[in-house]
């Protein structure tokens, strides 16, 4: 079984849509490159551009907490990211069958 998480995020101002849409895109590159990782993709609403989600599959609980604790994750999500969106953030676990 995969490991799963689920993230749901709401942009703060539009003004700093491309930052932010530049940071995940170089989160996504950085993360697709762990072990770990099966499948990172964030993705955004079409009808609401304020609104992205975020699928990421793990092999197991022990890659995510991996995933969590990288430089890049430090760095690009905690130091970046989450600074551009509303809080709190949605996140939904799941195993794959």
């Amino acid at each position: 079984m995969s490991f799963v998480l689920v993230v749901r995020m709401t942009l703060l101002d539009e003004s700093t849509r491309d930052e932010a849409v530049a940071t995940m895109r170089e989160l996504a590159d950085a993360t697709r490159k762990e072990p770990g990782c099966e499948l990172y993709i964030p993705t955004r609403d079409p009808e609401n551009p304020k609104s992205f989600l975020f699928y990421e599959q793990y092999v197991d609980k022990a890659a995510f907490e991996a995933h969590g604790a990288s430089p890049h994750f430090q760095e690009l999500a905690v130091g970046k990211l989450f600074g551009l969106m509303e809080s709190p953030r949605e996140r939904s676990f799941y195993e794959t069958l």
